[in-house]
This record gives C-alpha cells, structure tokens and sequence, in this order.
C-alpha cells in the first residue's frame, strides 16, 4: 500500500513559506516602500546664500 506524503505542519514551514505570514510579509514590505518613496531625496533648486571661497585679506 503506498502512502501520501505528509503535508509539513505549519510550525515548520520557514516563515516566507507560511501562506499567510507570506501575505503579511508582503504587505509590511509594500508599506515600507510607501513609506520610503522617493528612495532618494530630490535635488534643492535653492542655494546656501553665500557661494565662493571667502575674501582674501591685504597685506601690509
């Protein structure tokens, strides 16, 4: 008589294999990409007021 495999239970699935902590994995990452976006900080179009090298001062 042959025999099905077991189906693993839920306890020792790693947790990305879990169907539902794998929902809530990815709806934790979609948040944090949300969170997050833009990944970067966008260019500043303004500048800080003061721009060059200091002034040289005279000899004497």
């Amino acid at each position: 008589m042959a025999t099905r495999p077991r189906k693993p239970l839920k306890d020792t699935l790693p947790p990305f294999d879990r169907p539902d902590e794998k929902d809530e994995l990815e709806e934790q990452l979609e948040e944090g990409l949300e969170d997050s976006f833009p990944g970067s900080d966008p260019v500043s179009v303004t500048s800080t007021g003061i721009s060059g090298s200091p002034r040289r001062r005279k000899k004497d």
